[in-house]
C-alpha cells in the first residue's frame, strides 16, 4: 500500500506522517486489496479535517472527518475508512455463488 500524505495550512510533520501510517495498517489488516491512499489534512480556523481517498480495485473510497485537534480527526477518519471498507469487501462478495455451495451441499448429503 501506498501512502501519500499532504498537508494544506500545516506542516506535515514526521510524527504526524508515522501517526496515519500506523493507523491506516489498520485498513490494511482488514482489506488487503488496497492499492494507495491520499491523506489530506487541513487546518481551518478553529477546525482541523483529516481526508482520505483509498484506491481499491475498482473504485475509491473517501471519508472526511473534523476535531478540534489533528489527532482525534485522523482517530475519527480511520474509523469512518473502516467502517467503509468492510461495506466495500462486503458488497463484492457473492452472496448468490455461497448459497449455491451450501444448496449444492444439502442435495450431496440426501
Amino acid at each position: 500500500m501506498q501512502l501519500n500524505v499532504t498537508g494544506h495550512n500545516v506542516e506535515v510533520t514526521a510524527a504526524l506522517r508515522g501517526y496515519v501510517e500506523k493507523k491506516l495498517d489498520r485498513i490494511a489488516r482488514h482489506f488487503d486489496q488496497v492499492i494507495d491512499v491520499h491523506c489530506v489534512l487541513t487546518v481551518e480556523k478553529l477546525h482541523q479535517k483529516a481526508e482520505a481517498t483509498l484506491h481499491v480495485s475498482g473504485s475509491a473510497i473517501h471519508a472526511d472527518a473534523t476535531a478540534e485537534n489533528m489527532y482525534p480527526a485522523i482517530d475519527l477518519l480511520v474509523d469512518k475508512l473502516d467502517r467503509c471498507v468492510k461495506k466495500h469487501k462486503e458488497k463484492k462478495r457473492d452472496h448468490h455463488a455461497t448459497e449455491a455451495q451450501r444448496t449444492a451441499r444439502n442435495l450431496a448429503s440426501l
